[in-house]
């Protein structure tokens, strides 16, 4: 199963940090953001990525090259206007292929085994995304889950960037930039997204402060 990487945003939260360095290239203790991803994949056994670029997307691409060095094979998507999340993912369906896929924000740090990723979503769903209990740090939280499906927008559950799509999920959306929340939202209404909960480390660097805490 092949593993695509959303790596095109501007990170503007994270600024100046992401002024000049896209946001999955800041350092972890020394280290990319998104080689510490890479290689957690790699152990995992995934082989084959795909990143999407745009803010400052060169740097990430001459860091990695074609991932030789890190034990994958990475395809780099382009795109010329920021797609978010969902626009994005559509428009990299060309180079994931015509199975399921995962999917995985370039801004978040997680001791997540991605061995325990599903092939393919269950009971035949479109999706199947990872949750995580609301973290005190975080304002509110996105879902409400029972019995291994999303049951509702709410506050108890965080979705973690992390998912396993149908591609044809995808096929009958706009062109253009569209967020993936608002697919999602539209499978908990016809009570098809499954999920799974995670308990340990994650976290969204999503701020200035989130990054030093990660760091220090």
């Amino acid at each position: 199963m092949k593993v695509m990487i959303l790596a095109a945003g501007r990170g503007t939260r994270l600024a100046p940090l992401t002024d000049h360095t896209p946001k999955p290239m800041l350092p972890i203790k020394g280290k990319p953001l998104i080689e510490w991803q890479i290689r957690a994949l790699a152990r995992a056994g995934f082989s084959e990525l795909v990143i999407n670029l745009h803010h400052l997307g060169e740097q990430i691409e001459a860091h990695l090259g074609a991932g030789h060095d890190l034990g994958v094979s990475i395809s780099y998507s382009y795109e010329q206007n920021l797609l978010e999340t969902g626009g994005g993912v559509k428009h990299a369906l060309p180079l994931l292929g015509d199975g399921p896929f995962a999917i995985l924000n370039g801004d978040i740090w997680t001791d997540f085994d991605f061995a325990n990723l599903p092939n393919f979503p269950d009971d035949g769903a479109p999706a199947q995304i990872v949750l995580t209990p609301t973290p005190k740090w975080r304002d509110r939280g996105d879902f409400e889950y029972a019995n291994g499906k999303v049951t509702a927008r709410g506050t108890r559950y965080v979705y973690c960037g992390i998912a396993v799509l149908r591609p044809e999920l995808l096929y009958d959306q706009r062109e253009g930039a569209f967020s993936l929340r608002d697919v999602y939202f539209d499978l908990i209404n016809q009570g098809h997204l499954r999920a799974n909960l995670f308990t340990g480390t994650w976290l969204d660097i999503g701020t200035v402060e989130q990054y030093n805490s990660l760091n220090a």
